[in-house]
């Protein structure tokens, strides 16, 4: 079994942030693997399925990011997974934008919400799959810059890569193990058609994003929708 938990804010006001692209990877895995989020329970949304015979959790946790600890410490004590399959999936803003990054453990960093994680389960023998944020402009407040939406077509379009990215990564892990999983990020290679097609449900779920402003890029959903044909076919 393997438990995936993406940190981010609840409520609308806060999707598709900077701060929330936890969420915006367990999305893509609940699309990918077709497990619904529909349990509510130790202050997370939680779904749960199989893919490839192996048992996955995919949690968004619903307390706000500087308490995610209060979910992660449930979860654990009533999953009790072994601690290399916890995974969790967080923002960071010292890696650019879209970066990928796979530690087996460590510390938390300047990340507020795996600071709540390790200080209430005390312990930090667990992996975390980073995906980069950009560092915040001059003149910005740190604060209004993780809960900030991504400002151009091109950097949304940048930042839904590395979900997909992520979710093969993911994918990796359970699979073949951290050490593959970690080797993986260094290919970093395009997705297939087949896979872009299986999340063009995703792309058009986020079209709904428009009340907001904060869609991803339209390109993207064409590649999803009409994905390239190699040269040759």
């Amino acid at each position: 079994m393997f438990i995936v938990v993406g940190l981010g804010n609840p409520g609308r006001e806060y999707a598709r942030t900077r701060h929330n692209v936890g969420f915006d990877v367990i999305d893509v895995l609940s699309e990918k693997h077709h497990i619904q989020l529909t349990k509510n329970a130790m202050h997370g949304q939680i779904g749960e399925g199989f893919v490839g015979g192996e048992k996955l959790v995919l949690v968004k946790p619903q307390t706000f990011m500087n308490l995610s600890g209060q979910c992660v410490t449930e979860l654990v004590s009533w999953y009790k997974p072994e601690m290399d399959h916890l995974l969790l999936v967080y923002d960071d803003i010292d890696l650019p934008l879209g970066k990928l990054r796979m530690r087996e453990k460590g510390s938390a960093g300047t990340h507020n919400g795996m600071r709540s994680v390790i200080g209430l389960l005390g312990r930090q023998d667990f992996p975390r799959l980073r995906v980069g944020v950009g560092k915040k402009p001059e003149g910005w407040e740190l604060a209004d810059w993780v809960l900030s939406h991504y400002q151009t077509e091109a950097d949304r379009k940048t930042q839904f890569d590395a979900f997909l990215r992520a979710a093969d990564v993911v994918d990796d892990l359970m699979k073949n193990g951290l050490e593959s999983a970690m080797q993986h990020l260094a290919l970093d290679g395009e997705h297939d058609c087949a896979e872009r097609n299986l999340l063009s449900a995703l792309l058009q779920r986020h079209a709904d994003g428009e009340r907001a402003g904060v869609t991803y890029p339209r390109e993207a959903m064409r590649e999803a929708r009409e994905p390239r044909v190699p040269a040759g076919v």
